[in-house]
Formats: C-alpha cells, structure tokens, sequence
C-alpha cells in the first residue's frame, strides 16, 4: 500500500466515524463526495482493500501481446539494425516492418533482450545559447563533417552541410573531397534554390580565409597584420554581397555541429538498411529521405515570416563568380599563360593598351576558360606550342679495342721527341768551363 493510499484510508475511516463530514473527505481525498460514499460502501464490505485499486498486479486489458514482442526483439537483433536507439528503432519497425509500438514500450523490450542498455544521462557544462536569428537567410551555417558515413562500403566520403539560423531549415551534399571547388559547388546550388543569403558563418579553414604567420611578440604588442588577399569563396562572396563571419570555436556554431550528431547516428543507419555503398546512391538517399524527413520534422518557425533571401540580379553572374579567379599579364604577342598552356586572344578583340596589361582569367567549374578586360571578356584559343628541332645525333666511331698484357719490346715513346739536334751533356760541360 502506497503513502497517497494509506492517507486516503484515513479520511474515509474519519468520514464512517463521524469525525469529517463527507464533503470535508473528498475534499481531503480530491475526489467527489459521491466517489467518498461509493469508497465507503467498499470499505465495509472489504476493509482496508477498499482503496488498492483492483488491477494491481494484473496484466492490462490494452497489453501487447508477447508474440508482437518476440517479432520486434528479432527484428532489431539483425546486425542491420545494430546501435539503433530507442526511438529510431520504433520508426523503423513501423515503416520497414509495419510492427507499431511506442517508443517507451520498445525501450523496455529492448533492456529486456539486452539491445539497449537504460542509463543515466550524464550533467554536462551549460553554455548560454545564442538566440536565433529572427528571418530565414539572416544567417546560414556553413561546415563540413569527416566521418565514416558509408561503414566501410565503399570509399571516404565528405558531408557539406548548410543549415539555416532560423529555421534549422537544412541542405547538404557528400562530395568526394573537401575542396573550394565542391564547397562552390553546393553553394551555386544553395543560391539558385533559395537566394542570397545575408550572412554565412563558418569556421576559420584555409578556403574560407588565408592565415597570416607572424612572430608571438608582434601578436603581444598588437601590430596591425598584413591584409592578405582573398580566397575563392571569400572573392565570390564579396562579389555576392554577402558577409563571412567565422567563428572562433566549434561551439559557436553549435547548431551545424549538432545537426552532425544527428547525421552520423540517423543518416550512417539509415544508409545502411538503405545498402547504399556509393558516392552517387548516397546522395539520392540523402535528397529522397534524409533531407525531406529532417526539413519536415526538425525545422522550428522563424520568429518573423519574411524571407531574408536575396533573389540574384543580372549582374550576378555564378559562372564567372564561382570560377577559379586569377589574373595573367597580356605578352607582346598578344598571348596569355594559364597552368602551363599558352592562349592567343582573337585579333578582333585586340584592343589599345592591352601590352602588358592584366586580365582577370576565369576557369570555370566546367572546366572551360574565360578571359576578363576591362568589363568585356575576350575570345582566346590555345596555342599549339612549335616542335622543338631535333639534334641530329653524332654517330660515334667504334674505337679499337685497347691492348691487354704488356708490351713485348721497348717502349718507344719518347722517340722523336727533340726535333732539333744539339750538343751532348759533356760537349755542353766543356764549353760552361772554357767561358769561366
């Protein structure tokens, strides 16, 4: 018998002694007085019983049966469904299996079976999150997630994720490399879906912004840095009108690092009952279902219902905008070197003050080439460098083969070697003698 029981026993038994009227009990008790006189009746007829409820200790006229719990532990003790939580197991046994259980009841099976092991949630260090931002595009989050998303199956993949402030409203793509290129990419893909955004946050990596070296004491003394150019994103952004921010800790931008965490649990096991293995089946699966279900499920409405996006004008151009940009000075000869090539540009195009002039070259995410001057771009064609003359090749003489052994006669090296005939070592001696 419980507390809130026995405390219930002692205003009915005050009640059937006249000591509380009725209507004092219920009120003690919480329920009506036509509940205290129908508990009283039962308290003659069984004592103290009255007030144990009469399903204590019997099975619930709603339970599930247990041949619907051996089918779900079976289900999910295949290795296709191994580490599966909780909640994530009841949606697969509903979708995948058409077995459909609450969460709770399936998390007691499951400590039952042994499949999830109950534990206590650890206290963790609270941060004072940072509020939202109030419109859709204020804010988007930008990073790139390293993990083993494939398990094994296939080849390592990368995560690029933007996530909006607002909204949690998410787009993302797995790419093969972690690259400016694929990071454009997917953002020429976000900014013909949703528009310019005002305001990209992301991390200080080495394609977002270039790192200055410089000495300790400098740094203390607090001397200005030198500017150093711009990246290809940070370029194509200014040239969007749209500010970088970076952060300067992986907690502050905390909501794409939790978004994360829910990837590599929810999208790693889903991949895997999906048996996706490739680079190309997993993006399918990621527009097809993750996207859909997260952008469906785990969105929040924006505190303001105006959208923050920019459309793109005419003036922006993404193709030349999200090209590799440098600038190439303009020869003599009217040519331009870009990565070991040489491109003539068209005599039509030839314009005054073009000699040693520089133009901004564009290589395109087509792989094509475009060339900038002054605001109007040039037809150009590479040229097919002139073959180099070949030397003839000097046919050497076989020589002798040199002798071996030592020579059978005397050797006569030194023959002939004075042309001029002279006088002898004693004829020279006779004459030093008489001249003294």
């Amino acid at each position: 018998m419980t507390q809130a029981e026995r405390d219930r026993l002692v205003a009915l038994k005050k009640a059937k002694k006249k000591l509380i009227t009725q209507k004092q009990a219920a009120e003690e008790i919480g329920v009506t007085e036509r509940q205290v006189r129908r508990l009283l009746r039962k308290l003659r007829r069984k004592g103290d019983q009255a007030v144990i409820h009469e399903l204590r200790g019997r099975p619930s006229n709603r339970r599930l049966s247990a041949e619907l719990e051996q089918r779900a532990v079976v289900v999910l003790a295949d290795p296709l469904y191994r580490g599966f939580g909780p909640t994530l197991a009841a949606e697969y046994l509903h979708k995948q299996h058409e077995i459909t259980v609450s969460k709770e009841t399936l998390r007691r099976w499951m400590v039952r079976a042994g499949l999830w092991k109950a534990g206590r949630r650890r206290v963790v260090e609270l941060h004072q999150w940072r509020p939202r931002r109030s419109r859709c595009g204020e804010l988007v989050q930008w990073d790139t997630s390293t993990h083993d998303w494939l398990e094994g199956r296939g080849e390592e993949i990368y995560l690029i994720s933007m996530i909006d402030d607002a909204t949690s409203r998410l787009f993302a793509r797995f790419v093969r490399h972690d690259s400016s290129e694929e990071n454009r990419r997917l953002l020429g893909s976000y900014l013909e879906r949703w528009g310019r955004p005002l305001a990209f946050y992301t991390d200080k990596a080495g394609m977002f912004q270039v790192a200055v070296k410089s000495k300790r004491q400098e740094q203390r003394e607090g001397l200005d840095r030198q500017e150093m150019p711009p990246t290809q994103i940070a370029r194509a952004l200014r040239e969007l009108g749209i500010v970088w921010i970076p952060a300067h800790s992986p907690q502050a931008k905390g909501r794409v690092e939790r978004q994360f965490q829910t990837d590599q649990d929810r999208l790693v096991k889903g991949m895997r009952v999906a048996g996706v293995s490739t680079l190309e089946a997993a993006n399918a699966y990621l527009e097809k279902e993750f996207l859909p279900w997260w952008n469906t499920t785990l969105t929040v409405k924006p505190a303001t219902a105006e959208d923050a996006h920019r459309p793109l004008g005419k003036e922006h151009d993404l193709a030349a905008t999200l090209s590799h940009v440098e600038q190439r000075q303009v020869t003599n000869d009217y040519t331009i070197r870009w990565d070991g090539k040489v491109y003539q540009i068209d005599r039509r195009d030839v314009r005054t003050g073009m000699r040693k002039a520089w133009v901004r070259v564009e290589q395109r995410l087509d792989e094509t080439i475009a060339v900038q001057f002054q605001g109007r771009y040039l037809r150009v064609s590479r040229c097919t460098p002139p073959l180099r003359e070949l030397t003839s090749i000097k046919t050497m003489a076989a020589k002798p083969p040199s002798p071996t052994g030592k020579p059978k006669g005397k050797s006569d090296w030194m023959k002939n070697f004075s042309v001029r005939s002279g006088p002898s070592l004693r004829q020279a001696i006779e004459v030093s003698n008489a001249r003294r």
